[in-house]
C-alpha cells in the first residue's frame, strides 16, 4: 500500500496527514504557533516556528505509521498564501514573515496602481494590488527597512520556505505564485516586465512548477530528524485555497466551494482565464495543470466567530472546558434559537479589513442595530449571518462573470456546524453539500502528491477515486426571502460606514 503525506503550513498551525492511495486517512498531526501583531493591522510570524512545527509533524506521522513509513511515496505541500519570507545569500531569514492578513501596505498598493495603472495591472497579472499580496510587502521592506532589503536575495512564500528546509531547493507552484502580484497568470510564469518596472529583482523569485510536479527530494538530514525516508519526492502542491479546492474535488466545471476557515473563500474551477474587470475577485492558476480558478476572499470569516468566542463567550468556554465539548457548540445552539435576521441586528465581519468585494484595508467590524432586546445569542446569530452575507458577495460576482454553478460544497471549520451550513444555503438560495473529506488543504496536497508519485494519472482521477458527496442542506424559501432583504441592508451598511472607517484609521495611526 502506497502512502502520501500532505502538509499545510497554516496561519494558526501546521497540519500534516498521511493517506493511502485510496484516500483513507492513516495518521494526522497538528502543531500550533503564535501570530505576532506588533502594531494595529500588522500580522507576522517567525518562520522558525513553521520549521519546528513541520519537523515535529513529520516526526509524529512517522511514529504513528511505524514500519509503514517506508511506504511514503511523496510529500505534497500547501499553506497560507501571500506571506513574504525574506532570505539573505546564505538562505537565512532576515526578519519575521509578513502575512496574508497584514494591512500595512495600503500606501505601496496605491504606488503600484499609480505606476502601472489599474486596468493595465489586471491585464498583466489578472488581479489588482491588494494589501495581502506579496509585491507590496517587498516594496514596503524597501521603503521602511532598507537594511533588510539590501541583504535580500530570495523571497519565498510560507510553504516554500518549508520546502527549502526539507529539500534545500527554492521552488513554488503556479497557484501560490499567482497571489504574489508578480506572476503572469495567463502564461503561468513570472512577469519579468512588471518586476522590472517595480524595481524587484526577478532572480529573487523561485522557479514555479505545476501542482503535481516534483520540486526536490527530502534531504538525508531531515530524514534522520523525522523518520520519513530520505529522497522522498516533495511535490509542488499549491496555495491553501487551490489545494483546498483539490481536497474538495473542485476540479471540474460547475462545482464550487464555500470554505469557512479563518478567512472565507468562494472558489470556482475554470477551464480558461475568466476575469472580473473590476478586480473584485481573484483569478489564479489552479493546482490542476493548465487550469485556473476564480476566488472571492473575505478576511475574517471563521476568524469573526473565533473573535466573538474569545471576546464575549467566557462562560461558554468555561462550561466547554468542564464538559469536554467545543465552546462553538454552545454558541451555535444559542444562535439557533434566534430567528433569521437576528431581530434587526447586523454584523459586518471586517475585523481585519476586507478583500472581496471592497478591497478596503481600513474596513472594520461592526454590530449595527443593537437594542436592549438583543443578547449574546442574537450577536452570535448576527455573526453567523454576517459571514454568510460576506460569502454571498463573492458568489454574486462569480455568477455575474458567467461561471457555471451546479453544486456548492462546504468545507473548513465552519462546515462542521449544521446551523451555519443551513444559514449559508438560505442566504445563497443554493443547496450546500458536504463531502466525505474534512481534512482541508492538507488532503488536496496529499492528492497532488499521489499524482506526482504516479499513483494516479491526473488530479481529476485522484479526486474521482477519493471524494464523494455525503450530505446536503436545501435552502428554505421563506428564510431566503428574509435574508434577501437583510443582504441589501448589509451592503448598504458598509457603504454608509466606509468613510468613517477610513477616518477612524487615520485617528488611530
Amino acid at each position: 500500500m502506497s502512502i502520501t503525506i500532505g502538509m499545510d503550513i497554516g496561519t494558526s498551525g501546521t497540519k500534516a496527514i498521511a493517506v493511502d492511495n485510496h484516500g483513507t486517512l492513516l495518521a494526522s498531526a497538528l502543531f500550533e504557533y503564535p501570530l505576532i501583531t506588533p502594531k494595529p493591522g500588522w500580522a507576522e510570524q517567525n518562520p522558525e516556528d513553521w520549521k519546528s512545527a513541520a519537523l515535529h509533524a513529520l516526526s509524529s506521522l512517522a511514529y504513528q505509521l511505524g514500519d509503514r513509513r517506508h511506504d511514503v511515496k511523496a510529500i505534497g505541500l500547501t499553506g497560507q498564501m501571500h506571506g513574504s519570507v525574506f532570505l539573505d545569500d546564505n538562505g537565512q531569514v532576515l526578519r519575521p514573515a509578513i502575512l496574508w492578513c497584514d494591512q500595512r501596505t495600503a500606501k505601496q498598493c496605491d504606488e503600484i496602481t499609480e505606476k502601472i495603472g489599474a486596468e493595465k495591472l489586471i491585464e498583466m497579472v489578472c488581479n489588482p494590488a491588494l494589501t495581502g499580496f506579496t509585491a507590496p510587502k517587498i516594496l514596503w521592506l524597501r521603503e521602511n527597512e532598507p537594511h533588510h532589503y539590501e541583504k535580500t536575495r530570495a523571497v519565498l512564500l510560507p510553504k516554500d520556505y518549508i520546502r527549502y528546509v526539507l529539500t534545500g531547493e527554492y521552488a513554488t507552484d503556479v497557484a501560490d505564485a499567482s497571489g504574489t502580484l508578480l506572476f503572469d497568470v495567463k502564461k503561468r510564469q513570472w512577469h519579468r516586465e512588471l518586476m522590472q518596472r517595480l524595481g524587484i529583482d526577478p532572480a529573487w523569485m523561485p522557479r514555479a512548477y505545476e501542482g503535481p510536479e516534483v520540486t526536490g527530494k527530502l534531504s538525508p538530514e531531515i530524514a534522520e530528524k523525522t523518520g520519513i525516508p530520505a529522497h522522498t519526492p516533495v511535490i509542488a502542491g499549491g496555495g491553501d485555497q487551490a489545494a483546498g479546492g483539490v481536497g474538495c474535488g473542485i476540479v471540474k466545471p460547475g462545482i464550487i466551494s464555500c470554505t469557512v476557515g479563518t478567512s472565507g473563500v468562494v472558489f470556482a474551477f475554470s477551464e480558461k482565464i475568466t476575469l472580473d474587470p473590476k478586480g473584485r475577485v481573484h483569478t489564479f492558476c489552479h493546482s490542476v495543470p493548465g487550469k485556473w480558478h476564480v476566488m472571492g476572499v473575505m478576511l475574517s470569516a471563521g476568524g469573526s466567530l473565533r473573535w466573538f468566542r474569545d471576546a464575549l463567550c467566557a462562560s461558554e468556554k468555561a462550561v466547554a472546558a468542564e464538559t469536554g465539548h467545543d465552546p462553538y457548540e454552545y454558541i451555535t445552539q444559542a444562535a439557533g434559537r434566534i430567528p433569521a435576521g437576528a431581530e434587526g441586528l447586523l454584523f459586518l465581519p471586517y475585523l481585519t479589513g476586507e478583500r472581496t468585494p471592497h478591497k478596503d484595508p481600513f474596513a472594520r467590524g461592526a454590530f449595527i442595530g443593537l437594542s436592549l432586546r438583543h443578547t449574546r445569542a442574537h450577536m452570535a446569530r448576527a455573526v453567523l449571518e454576517g459571514v454568510a452575507f460576506g460569502m454571498r458577495d463573492s458568489l454574486e460576482i462569480i455568477r455575474e462573470m458567467g461561471v457555471p454553478i451546479r453544486e456548492v460544497r462546504a468545507s473548513g471549520g465552519g462546515a462542521r456546524s449544521v446551523l451555519w451550513r443551513q444559514i449559508q444555503a438560505d442566504v445563497n438560495r443554493t443547496p450546500l453539500v458536504t463531502t466525505n473529506i474534512d481534512e482541508g488543504p492538507a488532503y488536496g496536497a496529499a492528492l497532488l502528491g499521489m499524482v506526482g508519485a504516479g499513483l494516479y494519472k491526473s488530479v481529476e482521477e485522484a479526486c474521482d477515486n477519493t471524494i464523494h458527496v455525503e450530505d446536503m442542506c436545501t435552502p428554505d424559501t421563506q428564510q431566503s426571502d428574509v435574508y434577501d432583504r437583510w443582504f441589501v441592508e448589509y451592503q448598504r451598511a458598509y457603504m454608509a460606514l466606509a468613510e468613517g472607517f477610513r477616518r477612524a484609521a487615520a485617528l488611530t495611526s
